[in-house]
């Protein structure tokens, strides 16, 4: 009898890439700490810093817009190394988030968060690059999944901080200073982490290349790959991004929960959601991807729709089932978007992509605030838009190669740059 496809034996990972995975989910913890706290403490700087409730919306969707700036750092990487972009954007992602705390109005907040994000989303592409071309290919879903999972600790960790924020000292503020931390560790992790052995092998001609070179490769060498993986990414980040914003709020201003109420559901209900990460990272590596990821990205909007137009226990139940859906689709799209684009831009690929969500969900927010203008209310808004996460399933199923098992080479072989056409 053949074994099944889902008790399929994983080849044991060695010390180099077990060290490499424990530190770029070091980073992933601290990264997702500074985004849980915008969300979860939402309505406390909206007050703190007087920011109207049709602004809500635009504010946020204007720090979001500081991953626009990412890739100008990303590119670096496909240059000079993974290993010190990495831990350049660590630094700059935790000194910028600390020094939000001391934020006077709403434009200076705005400042140091579009910072901010920028940093962060250089150090979440570059961490799954690292961990796409260290580990083997046979557990390609599960390794990433098992970062989202870790990460989302962070998550956890603001969580607990919020649900104390009356008694924390400088309520908001005092949570993102302990942001500070993570510029501890700096010296530690250079030490300790190794580079990208893929970039290793190609080190010398990728450091010959100028500083657009990243991304003429990636806008010519896979053209319809990349219009195809930032449309799906566009989409999938317009159905889901309101409703991520808004479910705190929602939460205390529509059903009265206090800020531990929603703090207990977050980490109660959220561990449970989180091992979405995992288990569609394990089934994506041996059922497909292109199996597990609509799946999940179909039934992450259906569920998100329940959460905002439920009461009572349906509520908490609808919350859980929609994270657990949203996270398991997000394992399998990063998992794509890394796996899709050869060795010489997958740094530079990983973080347009990135943006391109980003637009997704800025425009989404922009949208959500004239929605909100025509119906009178935030939930009715974030329903309409959870339509575009269907979208982004359909997409998937339809247009996306399979890529479970393969090794990155013969996924994304490197390809010559097409000369440009004479007139």
């Amino acid at each position: 009898m053949k074994p099944s496809r889902l008790v399929h034996k994983i080849k044991s990972p060695s010390g180099r890439q077990r060290r490499t995975f424990l530190i770029v989910s070091a980073a992933g913890f601290f990264n997702n700490y500074d985004g849980a706290l915008l969300n979860l403490a939402l309505s406390q700087i909206q007050a703190g810093l007087k920011i109207g409730e049709a602004a809500i919306g635009p504010v946020v969707s204007m720090i979001t817009l500081g991953t626009v700036l990412s890739p100008l750092i990303t590119s670096q990487a496909d240059r000079y190394g993974r290993r010190r972009l990495l831990l350049l954007a660590l630094a700059g992602c935790s000194l910028l988030s600390g020094l939000s705390a001391f934020s006077w109005n709403a434009a200076s907040f705005i400042g140091f968060k579009f910072f901010t994000t920028a940093f962060a989303s250089v150090e979440g592409s570059i961490a799954i690059v690292i961990l796409v071309e260290e580990v083997n290919a046979d557990s390609r879903g599960l390794a990433l999944g098992l970062l989202a999972a870790i990460s989302a600790s962070g998550y956890a960790l603001a969580a607990i901080g919020f649900a104390g924020i009356a008694i924390f000292p400088f309520g908001w503020r005092g949570l993102f200073i302990l942001s500070f931390i993570p510029l501890l560790l700096i010296v530690p992790l250079w030490r300790m982490m190794p580079e990208s052995s893929r970039y290793e092998k190609s080190r010398d001609s990728m450091r010959q290349q100028g500083f657009l070179a990243p991304f003429n490769a990636l806008f010519r060498t896979y053209p319809r790959r990349f219009a195809m993986i930032a449309g799906v990414m566009f989409l999938n980040a317009m159905g889901g991004t309101p409703g991520g914003l808004m479910q705190s709020k929602y939460l205390q201003q529509a059903h009265g929960w206090t800020p531990q109420e929603v703090a207990i559901l977050m980490l109660g209900g959220g561990a449970v959601g989180v091992l979405g990460n995992i288990i569609a990272g394990h089934l994506s590596d041996h059922l497909g991807r292109r199996i597990v990821g609509p799946v999940f990205l179909i039934a992450a909007p259906l569920l998100g729709a329940l959460f905002f137009n439920l009461s009572g226990a349906f509520v908490a139940a609808a919350w859980i089932g929609a994270l657990f859906s949203q996270t398991a689709g997000s394992t399998v799209l990063n998992t794509f978007s890394a796996e899709l684009f050869p060795t010489s831009h997958r740094s530079t690929a990983e973080s347009v992509i990135a943006v391109a969500g980003t637009i997704g969900g800025s425009a989404s927010l922009f949208i959500e605030g004239w929605l909100y203008t025509v119906t009178g209310s935030h939930w009715h808004a974030v329903t309409v838009l959870m339509s575009a996460s269907i979208l982004a399933g359909i997409g998937v199923a339809i247009f996306y190669p399979e890529t479970a098992g393969s090794e990155l080479e013969a996924i994304s072989p490197e390809r010559d740059i097409p000369k440009r056409r004479r007139a």
